[in-house]
């Protein structure tokens, strides 16, 4: 090997030793940060599957509660927040109303802080049992912009159940509209339309 290639050898490795004791620090930092990212992922993974386990327990819970007959059982969910809960909200207030507690269902499904993609399936459900239990005006301030089928038919409900029976075929009209033709719960909407004093008009004709 010739010298002037040792000399080049020398130099880079010099070069090298002075590059990192220049940025010692710096690469400890990337170390123990890329450590610091590794356990905090480690530790969020596990403080997830807790608090899921812990959820599940808490559903569990109120849901045997709700089965057993267990007053207040929908309160083990009151204040809880996420879809699960939302889920066994809806599970709870479905059993005590075959137990006919419709108003501890309605304590319930008030309760529970809805996931946003399934608060209006709660409005919705929280409505029908306003409109059963003779409180149909709390319904109506509930469904207060509801422009889908289901909510506009559960409108025109309220507002039969108020004897306000033009505003309910209007509000049965615009659930018809809104409805697809071959949808199942067509027929209930045009047989409440009748009963509210409507007609009930072809598909393709205008309302």
């Amino acid at each position: 090997m010739a010298i002037d290639d040792l000399l080049d050898e020398h130099e880079q490795g010099e070069r090298v030793r002075n590059w990192l004791r220049s940025n010692a620090l710096t690469l400890v930092g990337g170390v123990l940060l890329g450590l610091a990212v590794i356990y905090g992922w480690r530790w969020w993974g596990e403080h997830r599957l807790t608090q899921s386990h812990q959820m599940h327990a808490t559903y569990e819970q109120a849901i045997r509660q709700a089965e057993a007959g267990t007053a207040d059982a929908g309160a083990v969910l009151a204040g809880q927040q996420g879809a699960y809960a939302t889920l066994a909200a809806l599970r709870v207030a479905k059993i005590q109303v075959e137990a006919g507690k419709a108003d501890e269902a309605i304590a319930t499904l008030r309760g529970v802080e809805a996931d946003p993609t399934l608060q209006p399936v709660v409005t919705q459900r929280l409505a029908q049992l306003l409109i059963a239990t003779d409180k149909a005006d709390e319904a109506l301030k509930l469904l207060d912009g509801q422009t889908d089928s289901a909510g506009l038919e559960l409108r025109g409900d309220a507002l039969l159940a108020t004897g306000q029976r033009e505003q309910a075929r209007e509000e049965y009209n615009k659930a018809l509209t809104a409805l697809d033709v071959a949808a199942p719960s067509r027929r209930r909407l045009e047989l409440k339309l009748q009963d509210a004093g409507g007609r009930v008009s072809d598909p393709a004709e205008p309302t």
